[in-house]
């Protein structure tokens, strides 16, 4: 049983830089792709980014070119930085470990194990 933990978020303002971290006990997720996603009030969770257990990473349009996702095996770790953030970013941010295929990789449902979250709030 993989259990996940995420930190790293707090309250920046738009412009600044944050770096999330998931970490992973109980079980190696060295196999598994991990995946951010966030979801903000009264909306539904998206899909943020994820990188699979060959290190290829996905990105979500709105956060391309902005966002940057990493995994470190040996500390089963993976981390999201976050650069330029914008209001639009404020959510609470999950990640999420799972097997998915290549075109469910953005799915919700592809992903069986969680975090508990961690609260990014960007102000203007």
């Amino acid at each position: 049983q993989v259990q996940l933990v995420e930190s790293g978020g707090g309250l920046v303002q738009a412009g600044d830089s944050l770096r999330l971290s998931c970490a992973a006990s109980g079980s190696s997720f060295r196999d598994y792709t991990v995946a951010w996603f966030r979801q903000a009030p009264e909306k539904e969770r998206e899909f943020v980014a994820a990188i699979r257990a060959t290190g290829h990473t996905y990105y979500a349009e709105s956060v391309k070119g902005r966002f940057t996702m990493s995994r470190d095996n040996g500390k089963n770790t993976v981390y999201l930085q976050m650069d330029t953030l914008k209001p639009e970013d404020t959510a609470v941010y999950y990640c999420a470990t799972g097997r998915p295929i290549l075109s469910a990789i953005r799915n919700t449902n592809m992903y069986y194990h969680w975090g508990q979250g961690t609260q990014v709030t960007v102000s203007s």
